[in-house]
């Protein structure tokens, strides 16, 4: 474990040294490839970058959508890692409000506490947190 992931061991953080193998990752993908392209192609070269540095992955995970106990559609995650953090990719100039519901709407459907929203822009990476506060333990 390097130096820079123990300093983030932070009581008030979750999971910081994964979340920072994550962001980091998106800062590798956005160094090599550059802005303009599909969320597809950063959700390939993510993938990739995660494999390599051996993080645990599930890709387009497909979850239900419960209403009254019963499954009426089906959502997908970009990333599910180490089935601890959501991780959603977008592309474009900025987060909109659209994609934290989105967002907030897996971690709870999911029962899961953290997502990190990662948007890759012309201007660089740009990620959010988002912690579930109604997790049951």
């Amino acid at each position: 474990m390097t130096t820079q992931v123990q300093k983030l061991r932070r009581e008030d953080l979750l999971y910081p040294g994964l979340s920072y193998e994550i962001i980091g990752s998106a800062f590798d993908v956005y160094n090599a490839i550059g802005s303009g392209h599909k969320e597809r192609v950063y959700e390939k070269a993510l993938a990739e970058s995660f494999s390599s540095k051996k993080i645990h992955f599930k890709e387009q995970l497909s979850v239900g959508i419960i209403f009254q106990g019963k499954t009426i559609g089906r959502r997908f995650l970009d990333f599910l890692v180490e089935n601890k953090i959501v991780v959603e990719i977008k592309q474009g100039s900025r987060f909109a409000k659209t994609h934290i519901d989105q967002v907030v709407e897996y971690l709870r459907t999911n029962n899961l506490r953290l997502a990190l929203l990662i948007n890759f822009g012309t201007e660089g990476v740009q990620f959010k947190r988002l912690v579930n506060i109604e997790k049951n333990s």
